[in-house]
């Protein structure tokens, strides 16, 4: 059906792509509609309040051809993130492609955490590892002007998507490197190493389902358990922290006790797992010992 040419209103274009987008992708009704509404406001380049004021509304054939486009590409499984060319993190708007994960709200509990543990009154260093889109890193440097960050991908791809964000954002403290985990960084040490790594094991069957279908799988998966770069950067952190220098790692839902035995066995104490807003285990801390320095 050419949906550019069956004239409905506004009501009527979301009732009906509502329910083709849950039936296609599984969803319940309101995310669904959720989705339904992002996208055709995006296209009518409008918010969601306006398509409520305006419900009774036909929109102009060029938008409506337009959001066609896109619904059908969402109804073919690509996320929206993708197709509308950015994602909201911790207040600011990244752009994302292909080329980086789609940045995600558990991922905010790493800001907060690094943010914990950071003066704002004077410099510190910090180390983001796997940067992708550049959210994490971008986010703790436009929260603390004072600390110097450096960002490391060992994809060239998404190293230019970060710099892009962070000229966007006017984050001028940041660094980006194309490197491969602590590597690039010679004889560098850092007040806080903070990594968002691949953690999903490498025959998980979720990595041909959903949003993950579409997102680069070298940032995704790692090994048969998922810890393979977990316990790389852990061995390698602690050659790169001051004495007293905290790792904050994000994993999966089920590697907390894991990520605590793994950051032990590498020297460090005070380990921790901390919870999302979900209350998921979904990071972990670590603080070098002294007698490693």
């Amino acid at each position: 059906m050419n949906l550019a040419h069956n004239p409905a209103t506004l009501a009527q274009i979301t009732g009906r792509d509502q329910a083709r987008i849950a039936t296609a992708l599984s969803l319940s009704q309101s995310e669904a509609r959720l989705e339904t509404q992002v996208l055709l406001a995006a296209a009518l380049n409008v918010n969601r309040a306006h398509l409520i004021a305006h419900a009774d509304e036909t929109p102009q054939e060029a938008l409506l051809t337009r959001y066609c486009s896109m619904l059908e590409r969402r109804l073919a499984g690509e996320p929206v993130a993708y197709i509308l060319g950015t994602r909201e993190f911790y207040g600011l708007t990244f752009r994302v492609n292909p080329d980086v994960l789609i940045p995600r709200p558990e991922t905010e509990l790493l800001v907060d955490l690094a943010l914990s543990h950071l003066p704002d009154n004077r410099p510190c260093f910090v180390l983001d590892l796997g940067t992708g889109s550049g959210a994490i890193a971008i986010a703790i440097a436009k929260h603390r002007p004072h600390t110097q960050v450096i960002a490391i991908d060992r994809s060239l791809q998404a190293v230019r998507v970060a710099k892009m964000n962070a000229y966007t954002l006017q984050a001028h403290n940041v660094t980006f490197i194309q490197g491969d985990w602590c590597a690039a960084m010679g004889v560098k040490i850092f007040d806080i190493i903070v990594a968002n790594p691949p953690y999903i094991r490498e025959n998980d069957p979720h990595l041909a389902q959903g949003d993950l279908r579409f997102e680069p799988q070298s940032a995704l998966a790692a090994g048969e358990d998922g810890l393979a770069s977990i316990r790389q950067i852990a061995a390698d952190a602690s050659q790169h922290l001051v004495p007293e220098g905290w790792l904050i790692l994000e994993h999966g839902y089920d590697q907390a006790e894991a990520c605590r035995h793994i950051l032990k066995h590498a020297g460090f104490a005070r380990t921790a797992s901390m919870s999302d807003l979900a209350g998921i285990e979904r990071a972990t801390i670590g603080l070098l010992k002294s007698d490693n320095a």
